[in-house]
Formats: C-alpha cells, sequence, structure tokens
C-alpha cells in the first residue's frame, strides 16, 4: 500500500512528539526563533491594550457620562455593561473565523471596525447641546463596540502563538495578556480628564485614533510565520486527529476552570473599593493605593508566571496551584471580616490584615491568564487557536458580566463573609476542572 507524502509527515510529526519532550524541541527549532516575532507580539500588546482602553476606560468616565447623557443610575450600568456582554457573545464566532481567516485578516478587521464604530460615535452618539442621544442607541453603541472588538483576543493570541516557540510560549503569552490590565489604567488615566475637558467627542475620538493606528502596524508586520505549514503536524493530539476544539472534553475543562478563576478576580476588580469603605473605613487615598498595588502586583505575576512556567514546562501543575491558593487565601480573608464583624473594636491590626489579605488575593487571582490562554491554545493546536481562545474569552467576559449581577445578592444576604466564601468556592471548582495531565502530545 502506498504512503502519501501527508502521511509520511504526519508519521514523523508523530515520532517526534514522545514522553522526552522531542516534540517540543523541533517546535522550538522551527518556530519562535525569528526576531519578527517580538514586532508580532508588539502588536498583539497594541491590539489588547487598545481594546482594553476603551473596555476599561470608559467606565471610567462614568460620573461624566451620567451627568453630559442625563442617564439615570440603571442605564448607567446597561450602557456599561452592554460592551463586557458584546465581547462575551461575539468572542467564540471571531476565534472561529480566525482559524479559517487567519488572524492578520481579523485583526485588520476587528481593529479597523472598532475604529470606524468609535469614529461614528464621536461624530453621531457625543452630547452636544440640543441633541442627547438615547440610552438605547448608547447601549446599542456599546454592544457593537463589544462585539466587534472581541476578535482581536482570539485573533492576536493565534499569531503570538504562531511566531513563538513552545519554550517562549507562556512568557509571550502572559506579556500579551498584561496588556490588558495595561491598557485599562492607560484608558481610564486619560478618558476622565478629556471627558471633562472636551467631552466624549475627545474620548471617542482619541479610542478611534488609537484603533486605527494599530491597525496599520498590524498590516506592516503581522503575517503568518514561513515554518507555519511545517510545524502545523507537530502540534498537539487533537490537531492530528482533526477533532476540533468542542469535541475536545480537555478543552471544556479548562474553559470552565478559566471562567470560575474569573469569579475571585472580578469580585476583587469590581467590588474592591467598597469593600474597603465599607469594612476597612478606608478613606480614598488608601482605597486607591491597594488597587493600585492589586494592578502592578498582577502585571508583575503575570509576566514571572509566563518565563517560570516555560522554564518548568509545568502550566497545568501551575494553574492548579494559583487556584488552589487563590481559594486559601479567600478563606483566610473571610475569616478575617467574620472576626472584625465580630469584633467592631478589634483595632488597625485586623483591619491591616484584611487589607493586605485581599491585596493577595487579587494578585494571585489575577495572575493566571496568560498560562491558562497558552495551555489552552496547546490543547487545541495552532489550527484551532482562535476558536479555543475565543471559547475561553467567551467564558471569562461570561464571568465578567454575570458575577457583578450575583455579589451584591450574595452580600445581601451574607455579608462581605459570604462573598469571599463564595469567591474560594469558585476558585476550588476551578482547581477541580483545570485538567492534571498534559496529554501526551504535549508533554
Amino acid at each position: 500500500m502506498t504512503t502519501t507524502s501527508d502521511e509520511r509527515a504526519r508519521r514523523a510529526s508523530l515520532r517526534d512528539i514522545g514522553d522526552n519532550g522531542a516534540g517540543r524541541d523541533s517546535t522550538d527549532k522551527a518556530t519562535g526563533k525569528d526576531p519578527h516575532r517580538w514586532k508580532v507580539l508588539g502588536v498583539g500588546v497594541a491590539a489588547n491594550g487598545s481594546f482594553a482602553a476603551a473596555l476599561t476606560g470608559l467606565p471610567a468616565t462614568a460620573v461624566s457620562m451620567r451627568a453630559d447623557y442625563g442617564l439615570a443610575a440603571t442605564d448607567l450600568g446597561l450602557v456599561i455593561g452592554a460592551m463586557g456582554l458584546g465581547v462575551a457573545v461575539s468572542e467564540l464566532l471571531w476565534g472561529m473565523l480566525t482559524d479559517r481567516w487567519g488572524d492578520r485578516k481579523v485583526l485588520l478587521t476587528g481593529l479597523g471596525l472598532t475604529g470606524l464604530v468609535l469614529a461614528l460615535m464621536a461624530l453621531l452618539l457625543s452630547p452636544v447641546p440640543g441633541r442627547i442621544p438615547s440610552t438605547t442607541l448608547l447601549a446599542g453603541a456599546f454592544l457593537m463596540v463589544g462585539m466587534i472588538g472581541g476578535s482581536l483576543n482570539g485573533s492576536s493570541g493565534r499569531a503570538v502563538m504562531a511566531w513563538f516557540g513552545e519554550g517562549e510560549r507562556g512568557f509571550a503569552m502572559s506579556v500579551r495578556q498584561m496588556a490588558l490590565p495595561a491598557g485599562g489604567a492607560a484608558g481610564a488615566l486619560i478618558l476622565p480628564p478629556l471627558a471633562d475637558g472636551v467631552g466624549f467627542q475627545g474620548v471617542y475620538g482619541t479610542l478611534a485614533a488609537l484603533c486605527l493606528a494599530t491597525t496599520g502596524f498590524v498590516w506592516l508586520w503581522v503575517s503568518e510565520p514561513p515554518e507555519m505549514a511545517a510545524t502545523m503536524p507537530a502540534g498537539t493530539a487533537s490537531q492530528m486527529s482533526g477533532k476540533g476544539p468542542l469535541h475536545n472534553g480537555q478543552v471544556w475543562k479548562t474553559v470552565f476552570g478559566v471562567g470560575a478563576l474569573c469569579i475571585p478576580q472580578v469580585a476583587v476588580v469590581t467590588f474592591a473599593a467598597i469593600f474597603l469603605n465599607d469594612v476597612g473605613h478606608l478613606g480614598t487615598a488608601a482605597v486607591s493605593a491597594s488597587i493600585v498595588t492589586i494592578q502592578l502586583g498582577a502585571a508583575v505575576v503575570r509576566v514571572w508566571s509566563g518565563h517560570f512556567t516555560d522554564r518548568h514546562r509545568n502550566r497545568r501543575p501551575f494553574l492548579k496551584a494559583c487556584a488552589l491558593l487563590t481559594a486559601v487565601v479567600y478563606c483566610v480573608l473571610a475569616g478575617f471580616v467574620a472576626i472584625d464583624t465580630a469584633l467592631p473594636q478589634s483595632g488597625g491590626a485586623l483591619v491591616a490584615a484584611v487589607v493586605v489579605a485581599l491585596v493577595a488575593g487579587g494578585i494571585v487571582a489575577s495572575s493566571w491568564h496568560g498560562i491558562a490562554f497558552t495551555e489552552l491554545a496547546s490543547i487545541a493546536g495552532i489550527a484551532h487557536t482562535g476558536t479555543a481562545l475565543g471559547l475561553g474569552n467567551t467564558f471569562a467576559f461570561g464571568a465578567y458580566f454575570l458575577a457583578p449581577m450575583a455579589i451584591p445578592h450574595v452580600l445581601e444576604r451574607a455579608n462581605w463573609s459570604g462573598v469571599w466564601l463564595a469567591a474560594a468556592v469558585a476558585a476550588l471548582a476551578a482547581f477541580v476542572l483545570f485538567p492534571k495531565v498534559a496529554p501526551a502530545a504535549v508533554r
């Protein structure tokens, strides 16, 4: 029986992939050594940072938005939440399109259209004397920005996975993920003064210019590496068997784990200020310092964790350890809060312990994203990276949308101790869900 060239290539790749890690070594030699990969990573960081500036920066203009658009509190929540909802419902579709079209086309389409929509918002949906856009139109525009901007997560991740070898992917993906808090921080720093000074035409116009400028860098620098065709056969078991991520149990366990471990992170990101004010009775400066410490700590640990897991090749044990440590820290935090509630005159030492536990929990709960998405893409294989990352982001942004709505109900029934215990339970669920042992094809 004659053996085709494709079959010979597949068998050769299978021989390269063994328990001794030879498959990884061959992948490292084939990809990830071209200096151009750093430009691709830079574009991925810029793309994610551009969208994060809108995703996090626009909610930071909430005070000006409420006043300029004349929004009630419920309307303001609807408008701000619409963008996150748009990301959650569109991620999987964009991921599948990325696998079909390639990361370059999706990045160009997503960034270009996001910039266009924001430019139209600057022209048509900015409040001016005599014309205040309706809440429905504004929420619809925010929803559209989220739905289009959701294209950037999976496509930029696929580009990074394609250009970096196995020994560098954890670090590269963690740097890409760091762009989310960094871009969000930049947006939160720049956009509120713009809203106060020049109005929302300046806000939307600035975001549009940022997206369109990044589109130019995508056009210049993003392409598939020359070795892509040669390296794809040496991917994961699911890729070589033709089994897509939607039919892969390891992928589903990982994305459910991602969604679960986002819950404790969201709890801190969305309610830390209220918690520290209600329980710790801290002023604005102390609250801000605590939140900045969490964000900076998370950014540093994200990059470190990528380098650490690349060096030790232990992404799955790291994810499980991170989930378990998150659960432990949040249980400790819940205990401190319970003691503080039972002993109102406990003093400053207990308040300090509460703040330290909250900061530590926030950092640990925000440090794992690059590792989880690298492992998710590795399970699915390069050919299915866009779909897998889109699915993971669907669960992540789903948690970002649902958790803030659930937390007030938990708080009403079980006070802050109940909130942090619920977050600990979610982290334990992630610990159980994350797969234990890497498949033979990527060990």
